[in-house]
């Protein structure tokens, strides 16, 4: 017990020493400038190598206080540090001798029965718009020329009619919802909205009980955009249920208790999130809830599709999570800093993230997506060091 104790201690202190990193120090900054350079321009969005390049642009581009707004976490950001570091935890089990010639042909999935070439989707954030005057136009051009997913937030910068415009024929959108649970008329409406728009399912969002505490953006007045207390239980969201024939994702599950509860409720899909770390400090990644579910519950991904995001950057991660047994992977704020490049800047990371998922994949010795397991990655290490 006592050098349990020690060696927690031991990596306390070493992680409040070591730096807060946002993106590693790849070389960013030698090819692309500085902050120190007032002139600085976007530079060619084919010089952009990884989802991080995007952020490290964007806080040179955006001002302030719009990079704010996407960048900021909850109380001291610890949740949202802990949402990139924990992929650097679990390790792959890479495996040799393999044959993977054909893994980009296995990259393409089905959500809720509709066909993406992707396991990754565009997960919803709010108001586009601080990025580029596009906003979530041109999140939905990219999305669909790649036919990825892009679930829309409710509080888009452009007008619903605007999206739905912009889509490429045949293309599928969600809707991402925030409700006030007290008022069953505008639920309703809202409802009623999103079938007039085309909209083929609902992502309600579950994580937002009351205003996320926010220090950092609260120094540049861009706080949560819902601040209410929500109070949406169970018998809410049956209540919605037997209101429209779209299938409802709640997106905030955070326990296995939450996914059990799920699947014994026969919900279409559950999306882990901690609301990329902006709701509470403290609250788990969403690689440590997967984790949880499949050591405590693995029928779980079974009988439910589970979707997740949260501190998703490189191929890697995908494949971790997908190794896990999650279907669709979201990704947030590497696409709205993407968004400073417009459509040109979406189209970019979907390529990128394609290409590293399968050449990750490869790496480690997956011959094909639809079949890849547990054994690739290393639970028990994971749990020797992390107590999981």
């Amino acid at each position: 017990m006592l050098r349990f104790l020690a060696v927690a201690l031991v990596l306390g202190v070493s992680d409040a020493a070591r730096p807060f990193l946002d993106y590693p120090d790849t070389g960013a900054a030698d090819v692309f400038g500085s902050l120190a350079n007032d002139n600085f321009n976007l530079p060619p969005v084919d010089d952009i190598v990884g989802l991080p390049d995007f952020q490290y642009v964007a806080e040179q581009h955006m001002n302030v206080s719009a990079y704010t707004y996407y960048r900021n976490g909850a109380a001291g950001e610890w949740s949202y540090r802990n949402n990139l570091e924990s992929f650097h935890r679990l390790r792959l089990r890479p495996k040799v001798m393999v044959d993977i010639d054909n893994i980009e042909s296995t990259l393409p999935t089905t959500i809720l029965g509709h066909n993406y070439s992707a396991p990754f989707f565009i997960a919803p954030c709010a108001r586009a718009g601080y990025a580029a005057d596009s906003a979530e136009v041109s999140l939905t051009r990219g999305a669909g020329a790649a036919n990825v997913l892009y679930v829309v937030t409710d509080f888009s910068s452009v007008s619903k009619a605007e999206i739905q415009s912009a889509k490429t024929p045949g293309q599928n959108l969600f809707q991402q919802l925030y409700i006030d649970p007290s008022n069953d008329t505008s639920i309703l409406e809202q409802i009623r909205l999103a079938e007039a728009q085309g909209f083929k399912a609902l992502v309600l969002t579950v994580d937002s009980a009351a205003d996320g505490n926010r220090h950092r953006a609260a120094r540049y007045g861009v706080g949560s955009a819902d601040a209410a207390y929500s109070s949406i239980t169970w018998a809410k969201y049956d209540w919605m249920r037997n209101q429209t024939s779209l299938p409802i994702v709640p997106k905030g599950i955070q326990t296995v208790e939450d996914a059990i509860m799920a699947v014994e409720r026969k919900l279409p899909a559950i999306y882990i999130s901690n609301h990329g770390g902006r709701q509470v400090d403290g609250s788990p990644s969403p690689l440590e809830v997967a984790i949880e579910i499949k050591k405590r519950a693995p029928w779980v991904f079974e009988q439910i599709e589970v979707w997740a995001d949260g501190g998703v950057r490189y191929g890697a991660d995908v494949v971790k999570l997908l190794a896990l047994g999650v279907r669709a992977v979201g990704i947030g704020r590497p696409f709205m800093f993407a968004n400073v490049y417009g459509e040109a800047g979406v189209s970019k990371a979907i390529d990128i993230m394609l290409r590293e998922v399968a050449i990750d994949a490869a790496n480690a010795g997956i011959s094909d997506l639809r079949n890849i397991s547990q054994a690739h990655v290393d639970l028990d290490n994971y749990s020797r060091n992390w107590g999981m």
